[in-house]
């Protein structure tokens, strides 16, 4: 796929380029479609979790992967701002309702690593919270790995200038103002503190049961189409076509001690 300018309507790319990425979307979300009905068919139950910084690309990710599935067995979970209640509660307690059950695809738009992110940043959590939530988190997802569970978590990582230039989209256009939050004011402005946020939780939440998968997400398209390769590939089921499933390893690759010097400073 040929590098582009970045604008926020698709529509306004190159015509060949545009046309390339509808045609490779398209053939990737018919795996999708293969791949549910494997999901349904074996009563499997699958996790998706997508994190990043704001303006990375999550919404966009995550659209593209549901666009053609079944509503009744694909849940898309964006919790809001925890209640008192929540706040009263286990940590996780308010998660749990919303994980999969037999023969369903759930994704999470951000999840319990709120507290590893901008909870963290901000001081929504207090330093013994946050210590707990580094032990328990690893603690919390085996436990739902032993249950047969199929968990992937994908980090999407972007440039500062990107970022910055993104917001600044996201505050002209009439028709993104819902994404528009008192956070978004000040995510550069934490830039580095998110950075050491960002690496404390993955070195701390990285397991064999529960890996890591970190995203280059400057290219939204790039990103889309690697992410849904990396997914299908990572998850066995019938009638997958393996010569469309190459994900571009500079794009899409495993969290490791050496991958990790490749994330935005």
């Amino acid at each position: 796929m040929k590098k582009h300018s970045k604008k926020l309507d698709e529509s306004s790319q190159p015509e060949a380029s545009a046309g390339d990425y509808k045609r490779t979307l398209r053939d990737l979300q018919v795996q999708l479609v293969q791949l549910q009905n494997h999901v349904i068919r074996k009563g499997l139950k699958v996790l998706l979790v997508f994190e990043g910084r704001d303006s990375a690309g999550k919404d966009g990710v995550i659209k593209r992967i549901v666009q053609h599935l079944s509503p009744r067995e694909t849940r898309v979970v964006a919790l809001s701002k925890p209640s008192d209640r929540d706040i009263s509660s286990w940590y996780f307690q308010r998660f749990a309702p919303h994980l999969p059950v037999g023969g369903e695809i759930v994704l999470f738009n951000r999840s319990w690593y709120n507290r590893a992110g901008v909870e963290r940043v901000m001081g929504f959590c207090t330093e013994e919270e946050y210590a707990l939530f580094l032990e328990d988190a690893p603690r919390f997802e085996q436990l739902l790995v032993r249950d047969n569970t199929i968990v992937r978590k994908y980090y999407l990582d972007i440039t500062k200038g990107e970022q910055k230039q993104r917001l600044a989209d996201r505050r002209r256009d009439p028709l993104s103002q819902w994404k528009v939050s008192p956070i978004d004011e000040v995510a550069t402005e934490h830039w580095d503190d998110y950075s050491k946020a960002r690496d404390e939780m993955l070195v701390r939440t990285h397991t064999a049961f529960a890996p890591w998968t970190i995203v280059r997400t400057d290219d939204k398209r790039e990103a889309r189409i690697n992410v849904i390769r990396d997914l299908l590939l990572s998850i066995g089921y019938k009638g997958k076509d393996e010569s469309l499933l190459l994900p571009n390893p500079d794009v899409v690759f495993q969290y490791n001690e050496q991958s990790a010097k490749r994330l935005c400073p």
